[in-house]
């Protein structure tokens, strides 16, 4: 019996969490291989029949044009210049010429009024307000490349030097992203008071350094915007600062972190992804029927879900598909789980107990996903800015600030570049 007991307790030390079972970041894995929970598929990697492939175009209207025209003969040497040539082929190649920046000068003038001897002094234009400053232009570019393209100061400093022929210090690239913030805010404050009306709104938070001290950055997200704050608490605190009232108006969806879950809501949504990944750990770790019942089941409800959306018809609460659904949970969540032999499956039943409510909304209601992916993939821009740029020194709210508005441009399928300095040119101070 010993030897048994043993025996299991090597078998539950061999099986780890990494990103597939658990909220771990793939980051975390090392050299484990990643293995998908999605179930395996019949068709090949790659583009599928009928996708739409794409490729280089030439120009119905080149900018050059080149004739090659031969002046002599290879073969006897006779000259060709009295004789018609005849269009046999075409070629095209893309260039980019030398970019040169434009320095435009607005020069004041004064004259005095002849009847009433009043000194008459033009005013400069709105927003140039120095003898010499980066126009709206470079400001929005700074901005893009450093918040959209992740690209750090210093790089950004050699590109604007020797792409641009502009030298910028690393400081006044953190200047000039501090007022692209400020221009933004007008826009940051609209995006947050749309998703204060939404009726869906998704929410995360992951882990920031700044200035080597643990902050966090949350964000809040629907189908047209994105809206990112940077707090150095990770409790209520931060969502009462954001949102004084909670979110009355809408169902949140989120992971089962306790502040996000205290929120004041129309209702709620847990993440069902998030489920389905830690029960794999625990079907895999303990083997307890509740895990294999509670997983199944949720895969169910993954496929019924697609299912009312391709339908585009929900479930009704008193509907036979429902209370099956409904009735499945009610019978895993009564399973007994023994305390010694399954701990840690029977701390995830007991906490889905307290979200007993939160896990079906999603097939009563087309708008609410079952998953937190549109949150995750908001929070993933910031990961992907730490692992280029290491941590933030200064700026991280301007960052917040000016990459809510890039989200939320992308999710109206708006070219960002253009629209971002059109912004930032509008709101010139």
């Amino acid at each position: 019996e010993k030897v048994m007991l043993l025996l299991e307790e090597l078998r539950k030390k061999d099986i780890k969490k990494n990103s597939s079972n658990s909220s771990l970041p793939p980051s975390s894995d090392f050299f484990n291989k990643t293995k998908s929970l999605r179930n395996p598929s019949e068709l090949k990697s790659g583009g599928q029949k009928g996708h739409q492939g794409k490729t280089l175009e030439m120009s119905a209207t080149p900018d050059k044009i080149i004739d090659l025209k031969d002046s002599f003969c290879n073969i006897c040497g006779q000259s060709l210049s009295n004789v018609i040539f005849v269009l046999k082929a075409t070629r095209q190649v893309v260039e980019i010429p030398a970019i040169i920046p434009v320095y435009e000068e607005f020069r004041q003038y004064a004259c005095q009024c002849p009847t009433c001897k009043h000194v008459q002094v033009s005013d400069f234009p709105v927003g140039v307000n120095a003898p010499i400053q980066y126009g709206s232009s470079v400001e929005s570019l700074v901005s893009y490349l450093s918040v959209y393209q992740y690209i750090p100061f210093k790089r950004l400093k050699n590109i604007f030097s020797q792409i641009f022929s502009i030298s910028l210090s690393e400081g006044t690239i953190g200047n000039i992203l501090e007022r692209s913030a400020q221009k933004c805010q007008g826009v940051y404050l609209q995006i947050k008071s749309e998703i204060s009306k939404s009726s869906v709104v998704g929410s995360d938070e992951t882990g920031a350094k700044v200035n080597g001290e643990k902050w966090w950055i949350w964000t809040w997200q629907n189908i047209l915007n994105t809206f990112i704050v940077a707090s150095n608490n990770r409790g209520s605190k931060t969502i009462n600062d954001v949102w004084e009232n909670g979110l009355p108006n809408s169902v949140l969806i989120s992971d089962r972190w306790s502040a996000q879950l205290k929120v004041h809501t129309k209702g709620k949504q847990i993440c069902l992804a998030h489920l389905l990944r830690e029960l794999h750990y625990l079907v895999d770790l303990e083997k307890h029927q509740f895990a294999i019942q509670f997983k199944e089941l949720l895969v169910d409800v993954f496929d019924a879900k697609r299912q009312l959306l391709l339908n585009q018809k929900p479930y009704q609460i008193d509907s036979q598909e429902a209370s099956l659904l409904e009735k499945r949970i009610n019978e895993a969540l009564l399973l007994t789980i023994d305390s010694e032999k399954c701990p840690k499956t029977l701390t995830f039943q007991s906490s889905m107990f307290k979200c007993r409510n939160y896990i079906l909304p999603c097939i009563y209601n087309l708008e609410i996903p079952p998953d937190n992916n549109g949150s995750e993939r908001a929070i993933r821009t910031i990961k992907v800015k730490q692992k280029v740029s290491g941590q933030f020194k200064t700026g991280q709210d301007a960052f917040c600030v000016i990459r809510s508005v890039i989200d939320t441009l992308i999710k109206r399928g708006v070219e960002v570049l253009p629209c971002l300095n059109q912004i930032i040119k509008l709101q010139a101070v």
